[in-house]
């Protein structure tokens, strides 16, 4: 019986970023964005259109400053939480609204192609967490899409580099984009691309340069009109638009004019806004940010074991690495003027689409070996610092870990007649759960009453994928009694196993602690940080728990400098999180 040949459907990579997503493939052996009569940028944008019909990219963008309630802007910085965004009089999750720009991409592609597209590679911050992982996935399946592979951006990058240059190179890319920030040291050797340590920065991005200049302008609008339109979401929502188009000039000009016609009335009389931005200003205003970058940066090489002389390059990835400050900070530190011979803009999404020929069974020249950012561990009993406690972390798989990987360590019941035990599951660097991020817990029932010490313990086994999603094995020795499964509760990494008001140091007695000189309410603070915690996205958890404590113990002891800079650091924060 003869069959008739059909084509075989391609795997496309996706680069879903915070301002912009592209789409990309591998044609002939090279990685190309697929462009629809433009530059292959979609803005990462859903909104409520005409009719409450759903609109994704320009159509979106276009109407944020109208029509704020009705749009959604910056979703990436959500996912992995339990965040509900709002589209009129509907709420969506981060994960929904992030399936509708995916199924918009898909849809594009096939426009292009004139195939049907089901079958992607998606990329990622290196530094997203497992519930971040896990919510990009699910909305990847929302979309209809089968996530053959989930890639770090900075590996992408590296991806997209190697395709042209086969000598053995030492690369550190450095990732600004709109949302977040990543740096990895590469090593590229025969078309095997190997990440040897990654950092970086979930909440650090354009999104936060632009929060500035937006400052900016309500200062300057509180002046000249002498009230404050900070709560008013409509002239905010101009104000953003108009403050990234400021930013994106001042990459190429010395000045930046930023004009909005009647942004409201005030006092019956019309307000407009006028003002001129300079170069200089708005980088004195985002220097410190792009410092807590480089400090990222060293980080990352240190972990690396390399020296800033080891390294062959330099790359930019990202549109906020057009920024001239960050090439001469860049340049200062590392003694290396950086560049970006893949533009900053479709790098990430030309190295998915290599990942992507890949998966699909292309030939290509390139291995592709990552790591994991994050330690993960379990909770258990023991000493920190030689104080006893049930916060003890015990690193199972270390960061910088190559993937897969799969590493086991036998654990103890506390009693010999237990018939279950409660697995706490956490990812981060200290000693102490308390600053470490919950990601999830198991319950391993039906456990042996007749165990006899450690050669009767349980093991605990953690698989690490090649996407950098997390599963657990536990089997208890004795019986050979075993679970399995991946961490219950995607979106529960958010949630704290630290409690501001927990201890001593009650929330009832708040409102008693001692204020800032500049009229700060530290007890009201520390409620808002408390409330915060149910719906901060998970990367931020272990800072406001570490600021709240500091700045609880700071007042308490009455130091008012120190009380200062922790409640402004705290608010700072808190700002974002519930921007």
């Amino acid at each position: 019986m003869l069959r008739r040949k059909t084509k075989t459907k391609p795997v496309v990579g996706i680069d879903l970023g915070t301002t912009n997503s592209s789409i990309a493939i591998l044609r002939d052996g090279r990685p190309e964005v697929l462009r629809d009569g433009d530059d292959g940028l979609v803005p990462s944008c859903v909104g409520l259109g005409a009719r409450n019909k759903i609109v994704v990219g320009d159509g979106a963008r276009n109407q944020a400053a109208l029509y704020p309630e009705r749009t959604v802007l910056s979703v990436k910085r959500r996912m992995g939480t339990t965040a509900k965004l709002s589209l009129g009089e509907r709420e969506y999750s981060p994960q929904e609204i992030s399936a509708l720009i995916l199924r918009n991409l898909a849809e594009r592609a096939k426009k292009i192609l004139g195939q049907e597209i089901d079958r992607v590679v998606i990329t990622v911050p290196a530094y997203f967490t497992d519930a971040q992982r896990k919510a990009t996935r699910e909305s990847g399946e929302l979309a209809g899409l089968s996530v053959e592979r989930i890639v770090n951006e900075p590996t992408a990058a590296s991806l997209a580099y190697d395709i042209g240059h086969k000598a053995a190179s030492k690369i550190l890319v450095y990732d600004l984009g709109g949302g977040t920030f990543d740096v990895s040291v590469v090593n590229t050797e025969a078309g095997v691309v190997e990440v040897l340590a990654t950092a970086g920065d979930n909440r650090l991005g354009g999104d936060d340069f632009d929060a500035l200049i937006v400052e900016r302008l309500n200062a300057h609008l509180q002046e000249v009109s002498d009230s404050d339109l900070r709560e008013d979401r409509s002239v905010q929502a101009r104000l953003l638009h108009a403050a990234e188009a400021a930013k994106k000039k001042l990459s190429f000009e010395p000045f930046a004019m930023i004009e909005e016609d009647y942004l409201g009335l005030v006092k019956g009389r019309p307000v407009h806004l006028s003002y001129e931005l300079n170069r200089i200003d708005f980088e004195s205003d985002i220097k410190d940010l792009l410092k807590g970058s480089l400090k990222h940066v060293s980080k990352a090489l240190a972990d690396a074991k390399l020296r800033p002389s080891d390294l062959d390059q330099v790359l930019l990835v990202g549109g906020s690495t057009r920024i001239p400050l960050v090439a001469r900070m860049l340049e200062e530190r590392l003694g290396s003027m950086p560049h970006g011979e893949v533009d900053p803009d479709h790098c990430v999404a030309l190295g998915a689409a290599v990942q992507a020929g890949m998966e699909a069974g292309l030939d290509v020249d390139t291995v592709l070996v990552d790591i994991t950012p994050y330690t993960f561990g379990v909770e258990a009993y023991g000493e920190v610092d030689g104080i006893p406690t049930r916060n003890m972390f015990v690193p199972i798989i270390p960061r910088n870990s190559k993937l897969p990987i799969t590493k086991s360590e036998a654990f103890i019941t506390m009693t010999p007649d237990q018939e279950k035990v409660r697995i706490e599951m956490y990812q981060g660097e200290s000693p102490d759960t308390r600053d470490n991020t919950k990601i999830g817990s198991f319950m391993f029932e039906g456990l042996n009453k007749n165990r006899n010490a450690f050669d009767d313990g349980i093991i605990f086994s953690y698989t690490l994928n090649a996407d950098g999603i997390l599963e657990l094995s536990a089997k208890e020795r004795v019986t050979g009694n075993q679970m399995t499964g991946t961490v219950d509760d995607v979106l529960g990494a958010e949630e704290s196993a630290w409690d501001p008001s927990a201890g001593a140091d009650d929330v009832a007695g708040e409102d008693d602690l001692s204020g800032g000189s500049d009229g700060t309410n530290v007890g009201a603070l520390l409620k808002q940080a408390k409330a915060a915690l149910k719906r901060a996205p998970a990367e931020d958890l272990k800072e406001i728990e570490r600021l709240s404590r500091a700045l609880r113990q700071a007042s308490k002891r009455g130091d008012q400098a120190r009380t200062d800079e922790l409640a402004d650091e705290l608010a700072e924060l808190l700002f974002f999180v519930d921007d």
